[in-house]
């Protein structure tokens, strides 16, 4: 059955987040042969249309108003609303992000329609669509179909591979004038504590420490082997309840759930709330040196041994592997 799906393409410091092109590839599956139309809600953001085009979009509706600088779940439901209402879609993917967790479930309501969140697969199996979701702090999985109606869902980062980008691919980005009215929170200005590099959301890899780093000084080699690795750095909430660092780069139950290529944790114990946020990582390496600590439990590689002894020896190991292989 051949379906409209829409699209959210998130905007981030002037550039489409990589769950946009994971998204698409959600909805190519959502749309079974129908069109797939990219969303762009913003200030200045038309430039980044033909982008989502590139990556499997059939043509990119754009949104552009001041309003929309910041995002305000007010303003994007506006906007987004808008849209619907024009296109009429069956079917809706946002990417299952701080901002598609606030915004998805407005939406939902205002359409009087169910949505599938935190989505991991999703495949045709029987005549149907199948969205994977984690229960129970990822102890467990469901499978979900949608019987009748809108199918709307969220789907979570680095889970879906996105399609290939063909440059060579064209298709229209249009303008929709929304009226943005009625905001109850404007946003005056943004102030970041994360570090700057990758996204830790979307990173392929982590380097993540614990209480084991000792202080703020020991996130150091941490954050050099995420320089050679091309990761990101991330923390237990142990690390940042001792204020060794910010809590934007928690990860676990109370902080951000991440699902990337590699986990490296290094002087983590592994408690339950922590394991909640990575267990689903491709592939985890854990350094402890306690023999007995549970992270051992889910690591597929462990090595027993000073975390400050080992990291150094593991990043100047992937140096030479970089210089050897350029």
């Amino acid at each position: 059955m051949a379906r409209k799906v829409l699209v959210l393409g998130e905007v981030r410091d002037g550039s489409l987040r990589n769950v946009s092109f994971e998204a698409i590839a959600a909805g190519k599956t959502v749309a079974e042969g129908g069109e797939v139309i990219g969303v762009l809600a913003g200030k200045e953001v038309s430039a980044l249309g033909q982008e989502m085009i590139q990556y499997g979009a059939d043509k990119v509706i754009v949104v552009e108003h001041d309003k929309l600088d910041q995002y305000t779940s007010d303003g994007y439901s506006q906007a987004l609303m808008a849209v619907i209402d024009q296109e009429k879609p069956e079917g809706i993917i946002f990417g299952h992000t701080a901002l598609g967790k606030d915004l998805s479930p407005k939406l939902a309501s205002k359409l009087s329609t169910g949505l599938i969140s935190d989505a991991t697969d999703l495949e045709e199996a029987g005549g149907n669509l199948v969205f994977t979701r984690p229960i129970y702090s990822g102890k467990a999985f469901e499978k979900k179909i949608v019987t009748d109606g809108l199918i709307f869902a969220t789907i979570r980062p680095n889970n879906i591979e996105p399609l290939a980008k063909d440059e060579s691919r064209s298709g229209d980005v249009t303008s929709l004038s929304v009226d943005i009215t009625d905001l109850r929170t404007i946003i005056k200005d943004v102030v970041r504590k994360a570090s700057e590099g990758v996204d830790l959301s979307e990173a392929k890899v982590i380097i993540a420490g614990g209480r084991g780093v000792k202080s703020e000084d020991g996130f150091e080699p941490l954050k050099e082997l995420a320089d050679v690795l091309g990761g990101a750095v991330g923390a237990s909430r142990g690390a940042c309840d001792a204020d060794y660092c910010d809590y934007s780069l928690q990860i676990g139950q109370t902080g951000k759930v991440v699902t990337p290529d590699l986990y490296i944790a290094c002087g983590i114990s592994g408690a339950i709330q922590h394991l909640a946020g990575m267990s689903n990582s491709k592939v985890i390496v854990a350094i402890n040196k306690d023999p007995e600590a549970n992270i051992f439990n889910v690591a597929d590689y462990g090595i027993v041994g000073d975390l400050f002894e080992v990291v150094p020896m593991l990043t100047e190991e992937f140096k030479k592997l970089k210089v050897s292989s350029s």
